[in-house]
């Protein structure tokens, strides 16, 4: 793996994207909506929580699993769905999921990933999920979802939370937006990153094969993608919800929920997991943290229902913090992205050190086993 061996946290991976990749596709991908405040929120909302180890327990082999739905997986870990990951690294979608697929940790594709379904689940033997952006076009999501169907998904993953896009001041400032705004900035930042601009003149600029046909455009460039941005299904409801469920006849889950009473409600109408995300603060900006969210959703679904967590996840101490709050699994997205800066490897890498630091954790933690955390751990 060469240089990445020297790296010892997800920060020295988001540091090693800030100096590789261009200024404003590092902004792109590491910034939020608004004034970042929820973005902000994210991490700090993780760090303030304090843990109260326990001692003379034995924990010489601490246990990683969880169990979804009566099924165990080896890791608490899954990867969020992620667009426009070409820009980083032509490739990084493949390379994520292997890395994820090596650990048995569950690849969750983006309806607006840079790989296409059945390419991905070609080229990838591990747990996939399809993430559904909801469109206003319903015969199209229903393509969208027979296609994930008949490419062997396991799980449809429905994002609730983009009615419309976040207003990313940086994104508008950096011309990083669908459609593209070229500037000199860009040619001169391609200037000063030149292995980054080599991979992608031979890549070519992102292309949403997904999308591809949506409201008859047959290109899958930028063009498509902003005919999406324009589409979001701002109307979408409880109806819209119940015609998704009838159409997914396997595991659906929901992504974007922040409100007991939602989640409650999404249960009721056989939702069968709950995945806690403000999108990672590139929403609505003021909006609660995911950690922050999760008590009073775990209290409001009890102890049965599986929920996930997304949004400020950076280290293995924030995997344990959430699952102490009630999270049976933890999602990463700019982490896996940032080690895809550096590759296959690099994605690799970052995986073994949140999983490194997730086993030493629970040792420190006097936990013998991730499924055995509970809120007692919290001081």
């Amino acid at each position: 793996m060469g240089s990445v061996d020297r790296l010892v946290s997800v920060e020295d991976f988001r540091q090693l994207a800030r100096r590789r990749l261009p200024g404003s596709i590092f902004e792109f991908v590491d910034g939020g909506a608004g004034q970042e405040l929820t973005l902000a929120a994210n991490r700090a909302d993780f760090e303030r929580i304090r843990l109260i180890p326990r001692v003379l327990t034995d924990v010489s082999r601490p246990d990683l699993s969880t169990s979804l739905w009566s099924q165990s997986f080896a890791t608490p870990l899954v990867i969020s769905p992620m667009g426009s990951c070409a820009l980083v690294r032509p490739g990084a979608d493949i390379a994520i999921a292997r890395a994820a697929a090596a650990r048995g940790i569950p690849y969750t594709l983006s309806t607006m990933s840079t790989t296409g379904i059945e390419r991905m689940a070609k080229a990838v033997e591990g747990p996939l999920w399809f993430q559904l952006y909801v469109l206003k076009d319903f015969d199209f999501n229903r393509q969208l979802v027979q296609r994930a169907q008949e490419a062997g998904y396991s799980t449809l993953v429905v994002t609730v939370d983009l009615q419309a896009g976040g207003k990313r001041e940086k994104d508008l400032r950096n011309g990083i937006s669908i459609p593209l705004r070229p500037s000199a900035r860009h040619l001169l930042e391609g200037i000063l990153h030149p292995a980054w601009s080599l991979r992608l003149l031979r890549g070519g600029l992102p292309q949403f094969e997904n999308v591809r046909g949506y409201l008859g455009d047959t290109s899958a460039g930028l063009t498509i993608a902003a005919r999406v941005g324009a589409n979001l299904h701002a109307g979408f409801d409880w109806d819209d919800f119940r015609r998704i469920r009838d159409w997914w006849k396997g595991r659906l889950v929901v992504k974007g929920v922040l409100h007991a009473g939602d989640a409650a409600s999404l249960v009721a109408a056989s939702a069968d997991g709950i995945w806690l995300s403000n999108h990672g603060g590139r929403q609505l900006d003021g909006a609660i943290s995911s950690i922050d969210a999760l008590p009073a959703i775990r209290h409001a679904l009890g102890a049965d229902v599986p929920i996930l967590i997304d949004s400020g996840i950076r280290t293995g101490m924030d995997v344990i913090k959430a699952g102490a709050s009630g999270a049976r699994a933890a999602a990463i997205g700019r982490a896996a992205l940032f080690g895809a800066v550096a590759g296959e490897a690099g994605v690799t890498r970052v995986l073994e050190i949140l999983l490194e630091e997730i086993a030493n954790g629970l040792k420190l933690a006097g936990t013998p086993a991730f499924s055995r955390i509970g809120p007692d751990l919290i001081a």
